[in-house]
């Protein structure tokens, strides 16, 4: 009886659908099950199966999947109402989309202007995760645990969780030494050399080979890079060495992501996470590399600006920070990860067209060109991924 109640749940999650699936089934199966519910495993043998049949069945199971998945979505319901259940998906994501640009983008500026008068990046970045997790844990504390942590992890899960935090921590504060060091432009143009990075971390760690194409596509990038970089008037080696950090940590969080990744976590509750293991990772290094002159950086910075300014900055810099890459991770989770890369060339583009018109940057011939190189190669490495076939991920 508990067999035959469990099937009929599973037909009514699939809207239906299901009901086609049970066609295969042979009623004695069925019987025998309802008569005899101690030997239970008896049934698979008594199902007629064709591969034909076994593809059907995947469709019904991902369907009433989809399905549920959309049904328990309020955000898409509420947009339903006004544009129809067809254009409800599309809305949401294109409104995580823009979002997602618009909050990055007011980070950035608001990011580099912090740094002109309190050039503390160890610090600063510290701060950003600190307002993440503030901001996390008021949520939750209100009862919007959707929107926060979600639920209590297991130390399994956390322990999975951990490297890709871990890097995506580190390559937090590399990123943000290089944004201190030179102009926003250079410092996202030689960003576009994660996809490098990757190609060669996944060959190494995971054994993952590249397409030839996709390999290739590198060439413009570097080239690209190269180019601005040589041309950028605010050049300098601290810049430029934190931003290839960036790349290298952020491309060990992608190949750790892919061997300990977790379904059992919505996006946002992972991204919660990420930002808890963030603050345990960046205080302690905040306070070794910056803490002897913090005190007195704090009051050369209140002396410009001012205490309200100076406080308001850092707290919301910290809030566009956690939010910008909560909708990156929503995002993600919406799209498949090549629509998620070229979101992420568009990204990169309006960053630094709006920090060069914000601060009216001067960039140079040989600048522009380099910059417009390196992300054209970016998008041909995404067009050239999009044609690899995935396997499927192996069991844990």
């Amino acid at each position: 009886r508990q067999i035959v109640n469990m099937a009929l749940r599973l037909t009514k999650a699939t809207c239906g659908v299901g009901l086609r699936a049970r066609e295969h089934v042979a009623p004695k199966a069925v019987l025998a099950v309802a008569r005899s519910p101690v030997q239970p495993v008896r049934i698979a043998p008594q199902v007629t199966q064709t591969p034909r049949q076994d593809r059907f069945a995947s469709v019904v199971v991902r369907s009433g999947a989809d399905a549920g998945a959309k049904e328990v979505d309020p955000l898409e319901n509420a947009v339903s109402k006004v544009v129809g259940p067809k254009m409800a998906s599309t809305v949401v994501t294109l409104g995580y989309i823009a979002l997602w640009y618009a909050l990055n983008i007011g980070f950035n500026l608001l990011n580099k202007s912090i740094f002109k008068y309190f050039p503390y990046p160890w610090t600063v970045s510290t701060v950003h995760v600190i307002v993440g997790l503030v901001y996390c844990v008021a949520m939750y504390a209100i009862g919007l645990k959707g929107a926060s942590f979600g639920r209590i992890i297991t130390k399994e899960e956390f322990g999975k969780i951990f490297g890709p935090a871990s890097m995506h921590a580190i390559g937090h504060i590399a990123a943000n030494i290089s944004f201190a060091a030179v102009a926003i432009s250079l410092t996202h143009t030689v960003k576009t050399l994660e996809p490098a990075f990757n190609v060669l971390l996944a060959k190494l760690i995971l054994g993952e080979a590249t397409p030839l194409p996709a390999v290739l596509s590198l060439v413009p990038i570097m080239l690209g890079v190269a180019m601005a970089s040589a041309g950028e008037l605010s050049f300098n080696w601290t810049g430029f060495l934190t931003a290839m950090a960036s790349n290298l940590t952020f491309g060990f969080r992608a190949v750790w992501s892919k061997m300990a990744m977790t379904k059992s976590l919505a996006s946002t509750s992972l991204y919660a996470y990420t930002t808890l293991i963030s603050v345990l990772i960046c205080v302690p290094l905040a306070l070794i590399a910056e803490g002897s002159t913090l005190m007195k950086g704090v009051e050369v910075a209140i002396a410009k600006v001012g205490a309200q300014r100076f406080y308001t900055d850092l707290f919301l810099v910290g809030l566009l920070y956690h939010l910008y890459n909560q909708f990156a991770f929503n995002t993600l989770q919406r799209v498949s990860p090549v629509s998620h890369g070229v979101c992420n060339v568009v990204k990169r583009i309006a960053i630094i067209f709006s920090s060069v018109i914000f601060f009216n940057q001067v960039m140079t011939q040989q600048a522009l060109i380099g910059t417009c190189i390196a992300i054209g190669g970016t998008w041909l490495y995404t067009e050239a991924v999009k044609k690899k076939p995935h396997a499927p991920p192996k069991a844990a």
